[in-house]
């Protein structure tokens, strides 16, 4: 699995004018992306690299800072655009392998006592953030 982790001060994500997920304030936003090969272990990794990574205001984590996150599924963090001007997707887990995955990671996260909102698998989504710092991290597990 693949995150890009945002630190945000609020974020959002809409389906059809609906918001279907939010943070108010401080939290992270992390877009998320699955491979083929990926499984319960990458679910874990990520899942605990998420709430604990101290990336927040004053070195904090998620779970220090009772912060919110806001998971948004992307298959495109697996997008290849090394050859020619379109990119393969063929890295990305077909939906019926990634959507189980995403919503086992929004579990986990859950479990630790977080709050999350999520976006909608498969839908297309307007996603809008305030990036505090900037502060951005590439994640894979």
């Amino acid at each position: 699995m693949r995150a890009v982790l945002q630190r945000v001060a609020g974020a959002r994500v809409e389906v059809d004018g609906e918001v279907t997920g939010s943070i108010e304030g401080e939290g992270i936003l992390a877009l998320v992306g699955a491979t083929h090969d990926d499984g319960a272990e990458q679910v874990a990794t990520l899942a605990r690299k998420i709430c604990e990574l101290r990336i927040l205001e004053g070195e904090r984590s998620v779970l220090d800072a009772d912060a919110q996150v806001l998971v948004v599924s992307q298959f495109t963090l697996y997008g290849d655009a090394r050859k020619g001007r379109r990119p393969s997707w063929s890295k990305a887990a077909p939906g019926d392998v990634a959507e189980p995955l995403i919503e086992a990671l929004v579990d986990a996260i859950r479990e630790r006592g977080v709050t999350v909102g999520t976006g909608r698998f498969g839908a297309h989504m307007q996603v809008s953030s305030t990036n505090d710092g900037p502060f951005t991290i590439l994640l894979e597990a």
